[in-house]
Formats: C-alpha cells, sequence, structure tokens
C-alpha cells in the first residue's frame, strides 16, 4: 500500500505505508466481532472472527471463583450439509433450531460490521 504525500508546495512523493499481515487483519476483525454478543464480564476475553473462508471461532477465557483459568473455544464450519460446531476436543455437533438462527444472525451482522467499520472506503 501507499499514499501521496505533498509537503508544502514541493512534488509529491509516494510513502510506502506497510501492508497489514493475516495476524493483524485476524485481530482487528475479533475486536469488531466481540462486541457482537453484549458486555463482557469484567476478567473475561472474548473473541469471535472468521478464520478461513468457511470457518469460524469463537473463544473466550475467564478466571473462575477460584482463581483457577478457564477457556472455551468453539470451531464452526459452513459446510454444503449444514453448519457443524467443535469445542476444543469435542466432536462435530451440527446447529439445529435457535442455535443455528443465532449463528447466522451473528455471521451476517459480524459480516456488515467489518466491512463497514474495517474495510469500507
Amino acid at each position: 500500500m501507499s499514499q501521496r504525500v505533498s509537503h508544502l508546495g514541493r512534488h509529491s512523493q509516494t510513502v510506502k505505508t506497510p501492508r497489514p499481515t493475516i495476524d493483524d487483519l485476524i485481530n482487528a476483525e475479533s475486536s469488531l466481532g466481540l462486541t457482537l454478543f453484549g458486555p463482557i464480564p469484567q476478567g473475561h476475553r472474548r473473541e469471535f472472527f472468521q478464520h478461513k473462508k468457511n470457518v469460524w471461532l469463537w473463544h473466550e477465557s475467564w478466571y473462575d471463583e477460584n482463581g483457577t483459568p478457564k477457556e472455551l473455544t468453539v470451531r464452526y464450519e459452513v459446510r454444503t450439509s449444514g453448519v457443524f460446531k467443535k469445542p476444543l476436543g469435542g466432536k462435530y455437533i451440527q446447529l439445529k433450531g435457535a442455535e443455528l438462527e443465532n449463528f447466522r444472525q451473528a455471521v451476517h451482522a459480524y459480516s456488515k460490521l467489518v466491512k463497514t467499520k474495517l474495510y469500507a472506503k
């Protein structure tokens, strides 16, 4: 990426700005995605983002009442046969009913938010 910079009537020059890395983009998208699900309890960390074309990740970490760290990571895969979730270390389960509708709404809201706040020009 580059941008033109003018210095008080002098000839403008092109200044190269570094292109964001994939990790930079995922972090930026995740910071927007976490806002979709309401307030984050104090001491919790939440992420929701599109990892690959048809793969979404939800991650939440926190400390329980004894100060023990806890975390939950769920992988969602959109396939032609349906949407499946797989908790870390668990088995794939097909989403149905309200859970499927909630996932669809979250993906649509996420896509709209990321397009308008991050990639709009």
